[in-house]
């Protein structure tokens, strides 16, 4: 099978990760945090390792800050309901997925937020300035997705944060698509909560992700229960990260995020050239072939390893089908991103998208061409 599916789930892994679940899982897999026995400590020493590497991944100088989750949409959940108060304005955009658009519709239906959507330019990128302008006094959350899952077009995190936080309104990113891929470095970055998978562009194992929260920034709790810490409290404790890791953690996936995001630092200069250089190719081919339409920004510098297209007058899922049974894995339909399908008019067809990593090569592009063409042809 050649994978082309990896902003859903990368694969495969680096060895690395498989080894170091593997080893997690014989050795020392006992409760981090609870006991005060040697495997119970070398748990808790994996999940600190996973958190100094999300630090030196992110530039961050605080590895309490980084608080593990399920996903990046259980991130996304925490900081979203967590910094919000009733009768608060947020700001997000037409592009994002629904694990943020799905939250938002809720409070908003709930009357508990106003909600204001921004809507994208040509280029399939939201402004700095439309934002800004979208803005009220009584604003309290922009999220903004740093890179479109539909298309890869990069949004401007940079200066959305920097007009942001001269306004003082609170600023959560999105990583899902661009963690491990493109560059977040909270040193220049102005956010005040990051929201991201293990399983994507950091290699990691599924059911593992986390958020940032920026130092002093205390959100409400999504659930109460045992942290291992402050037992003899009926509250949960106040300090970050045990105040929103209730329950145990899943140290084997931590251990495979420790090695994911290790691997990632060390290609961390190949990753998105590569990725851009196949996203390249690929987009070059389909624009040499006819009834073919391309949603995906056709500069490399605007979009990641992501290029969304269609055959005109097929269904996007038989043209996925077509090429499963042709040995080549995509993804079709509406991608969870209803808002940005409608921006494209793909709502009733949906997209194909292909979608490289680390490890795929010009010779996946070339096949997915070659089937693409094929599949043409067939009545």
């Amino acid at each position: 099978m050649i994978y082309l599916d990896n902003a859903a789930t990368s694969f495969p892994k680096p060895p690395e990760v498989y080894r170091s679940v593997y080893s997690t899982m014989t050795k020392i897999c006992a409760n981090p945090g609870r006991s005060g026995h040697k495997m119970s400590l070398a748990a808790g020493r994996v999940v600190y390792a996973a958190r100094e590497m999300c630090c030196r991944y992110f530039h961050c100088g605080d590895p309490l800050s980084f608080v593990f989750c399920s996903n990046c949409t259980d991130a996304l959940n925490l900081g979203i309901k967590g910094i919000l108060k009733p009768r608060s304005h947020v700001v997000s955009t037409f592009l994002e997925h629904n694990s943020v658009l799905r939250v938002l519709k809720k409070l908003e239906a709930e009357r508990y937020i106003t909600l204001t959507l921004v809507y994208p330019q040509e280029n399939g990128v939201v402004s700095a300035a439309s934002i800004a302008k979208a803005v009220k006094s009584s604003t309290r959350l922009v999220v903004l997705t740093h890179c479109s899952n539909l298309t890869g077009a990069i949004q401007p995190v940079y200066e959305v944060g920097a007009m942001l936080k001269k306004r003082g309104i609170p600023f959560l990113i999105d990583a899902a698509q661009s963690a491990g891929i493109l560059t977040l470095d909270l040193v220049k970055l102005e956010a005040d909560l990051i929201a991201f998978p293990g399983h994507k562009g950091l290699y990691g194992p599924q059911g593992t992700g986390g958020l940032y929260i920026r130092p002093g920034l205390m959100l409400k709790t999504l659930k109460e229960g045992g942290t291992g810490t402050a037992s003899d409290s009926f509250f949960q404790p106040m300090e970050t990260p045990e105040r929103y890791e209730s329950g145990t953690l899943n140290t084997p996936g931590l251990a495979g995020l420790y090695a994911g995001l290790r691997f990632v630092m060390d290609h961390q200069s190949e990753i998105l050239p590569h990725e851009r250089e196949l996203s390249t190719r690929l987009i070059t081919g389909l624009k040499n072939m006819k009834d073919v339409s391309v949603y995906s920004p056709e500069d490399p510098n605007f979009r990641s390893g992501v290029v969304a297209f269609n055959l005109q007058g097929r269904d996007s899922g038989e043209v996925a089908d077509a090429l499963n049974d042709r040995g080549i894995a995509v993804r079709a339909g509406l991608h969870c991103a209803p808002l940005a399908h409608k921006y494209l008019g793909t709502l009733q067809q949906g997209a194909i998208r292909a979608s490289f990593g680390f490890f795929n090569t010009a010779e996946d592009v070339d096949a997915l061409l070659f089937a693409l063409c094929a599949v043409q042809k067939e009545p």
